[in-house]
């Protein structure tokens, strides 16, 4: 591999003095060049956008979404994963994130583990990968042996595979089914990744899961009615998110709902709109897969 033809590894002449600059002004610079990173994102959005759709009919069937990186990459997907149980109340083996080195890696490099391609294969085959599932391989470089390994053993299992990079004609594209590429050119400081590949990278995560999420129904307008109230801030947004949702309730309204549907942010929407009971609201939100508006309309056209 030719690393020094990645424009990741290039060196940027816009930023060769930079230990000459003030600090704002080299803080200004950095700035300024991080917005390439939302137009690195914007060009791949076709690709991202057939990533969630696929990705959302395979969990609708019960698959699992999870992500394999190195380094700054597999942190950033072992973050992203380990965000969803609690801003969607999923279960945490429904999106997992795995890290080449395992878990020390989160904190300390594993030297060498990069470099490994059975180390993918090996992680997916802990987890009992199969068909239904799919895989998204986070190389900014997009030549991480690890992904390579890991991406080449899910397509061997029919897995749905996603190579996420930060290069064009990256490595990892050719052994995915759907190549997302998001070209951010040579880092304010030559060859850190974690910098405008890393802002790139997270925020293409964000769209993977949380779009995905409101595919699956986890989300009502832009609010996260599946969101799990494990604490005194949340418990507070729970019942927040009733109000917002049912315009002009009053906040001890909101709260007697929310009690009354056994903390159920979705059942206490879906029983103020309809007009019915918990249980009703709960059978009506199972039978439409969990998507609150679907019940709300399911109820009102039944007459309920």
């Amino acid at each position: 591999m030719e690393f020094e033809r990645l424009a990741t590894e290039q060196i940027s002449a816009d930023s060769a003095f930079l230990d000459t600059l003030t600090t704002e002004d080299a803080a200004r610079m950095m700035n300024r060049v991080n917005r390439r990173a939302a137009d690195a994102v914007e060009q791949a959005i076709p690709a991202l956008s057939e990533a969630v759709e696929q990705i959302a009919a395979r969990m609708r069937k019960g698959g699992r979404l999870i992500y394999i990186g190195a380094g700054t990459s597999g942190r950033l997907g072992v973050l992203d994963a380990s965000e969803c149980p609690p801003t969607f109340g999923v279960e945490p083996e429904l999106v997992v994130g795995r890290i080449a080195g395992g878990d020390h890696a989160l904190r300390s490099a594993v030297e060498g583990a990069e470099d490994r391609p059975e180390l993918g294969e090996c992680d997916l085959r802990a987890l009992g990968l199969n068909r239904l599932d799919s895989v998204v391989g986070i190389s900014a470089s997009g030549y991480a042996p690890y992904c390579v390994g890991g991406l080449d053993y899910a397509r061997s299992e029919g897995a749905l595979t996603i190579a996420l990079s930060c290069n064009e004609g990256a490595l990892l594209s050719q052994h995915a089914d759907i190549a997302v590429e998001m070209p951010t050119g040579p880092e304010i400081l030559a060859g850190s990744t974690r910098l405008n590949a890393g802002t790139a990278t997270k925020m293409a995560l964000n769209m993977i899961s949380t779009l995905t999420m409101v595919r699956l129904g986890k989300v009502y307008g832009n609010l996260m009615v599946d969101m799990r109230p494990s604490n005194t801030k949340l418990r507070d947004r729970a019942v927040r998110i009733v109000q917002s949702a049912l315009g002009g309730l009053s906040r001890a309204e909101a709260e007697s709902l929310y009690q009354e549907s056994g903390r159920n942010v979705k059942a206490a929407i879906v029983m103020r709109e309809a007009g019915v009971g918990a249980e009703t609201a709960c059978a009506a939100l199972e039978a439409c897969g969990g998507f609150v508006r679907a019940a709300i309309e399911q109820l009102r056209s039944d007459g309920v």
